[in-house]
């Protein structure tokens, strides 16, 4: 979409500066470590910072996931600094102003629409889905704190000689790599819009991407206020649900949690509810293809 194409750049730019606009609050709060956990932490952060960085130049799902772990983990490391340690004036405005920015854009529905097109094939086109409201309320940010600080408490408890706390901290090692796993998962799950037809790829719903072609979609649009007998595929996301109804019954195999893991159900429906991040922007792609309002 015309308003995308600056964002890669204004994202890549915002990252590419934190060094310079975060760094010297964070080796001022760092200065008073000894050498060990001070170095291990510079060499982290200056690998982490590369690693986002190639993964905003050549963006991809996997790209947008490192991103939106690692730019809040940057924003609450400069508070922390800022609270306990003092520094210049302009380093405590500038610092916290442009962490905040990035983790603003990181988080951003736009941005995660660009980094999940750099995988897609020129004729389709990719729209996030939202996560599930129900994670919102406290599994979501416990992941990502465990994620983030997973990988750095247990090193920096190592090289500060905490051998016991250190060793502790390292069993969240294979955690964070679950947990990372299905922060990553959050970032597959989309709407496409392919020549063939619609397509719903989302694991957490549907055991399967399912194409719905163009010839069976009947509209598509915002869903009314009473789903009446749709397939609520929404997972309970905040915001606007759109509709997705078709021309005659569809065969879906859709995921049940279990307590011994996930299985699948067949189901058939004729009208299906899902959210996506930007849903006025799916119902336009959807106008712009020759696709009915409900």
């Amino acid at each position: 979409m015309p308003t995308s194409r600056p964002l890669p750049w204004v994202v890549r730019v915002l990252w590419a500066a934190l060094p310079f606009t975060t760094g010297t609050v964070l080796a001022h709060a760092m200065s008073s470590w000894s050498a060990a956990p001070r170095d291990v932490a510079s060499v982290g952060l200056w690998l982490g910072w590369a690693g986002v960085l190639v993964g905003t130049l050549v963006p991809r799902p996997s790209g947008l996931t490192a991103l939106r772990v690692a730019a809040p983990a940057v924003l609450g490391a400069v508070v922390a600094a800022l609270v306990t340690h003092h520094s210049g004036v302009a380093s405590r405005v500038l610092a916290p102003a442009w962490a905040v920015a990035t983790s603003a854009v990181a988080l951003a529905p736009e941005t995660a629409v660009v980094f999940v097109n750099g995988t897609a094939y020129p004729d389709e086109r990719r729209f996030p889905l939202r996560a599930p409201g129900p994670l919102l309320l406290g599994p979501l940010p416990l992941a990502w704190a465990i994620v983030a600080g997973g990988a750095a408490a247990g090193p920096l408890l190592l090289a500060d000689r905490r051998w016991v706390p250190g060793a502790l901290a390292l069993l969240l090692l294979p955690a964070s790599a679950v947990l990372a796993r299905s922060l990553h998962e959050l970032a597959r799950r989309w709407v496409v819009f392919v020549p063939a037809g619609v397509v719903l790829h989302d694991p957490l719903a549907l055991a399967d991407p399912v194409l719905f072609r163009r010839q069976l979609v009947e509209a598509l649009g915002p869903a009314p206020a009473t789903a009446g007998d749709a397939l609520d595929l929404t997972q309970r996301a905040l915001g606007l649900a759109l509709e997705l109804r078709l021309r005659d019954d569809h065969e879906l195999a859709v995921a049940r949690p279990r307590a011994r893991g996930r299985r699948s159900e067949t189901v058939h429906a004729r009208r299906l509810l899902f959210t996506p991040t930007r849903p006025g922007a799916v119902v336009a792609e959807a106008r712009a293809r020759g696709y009915a309002a409900p």
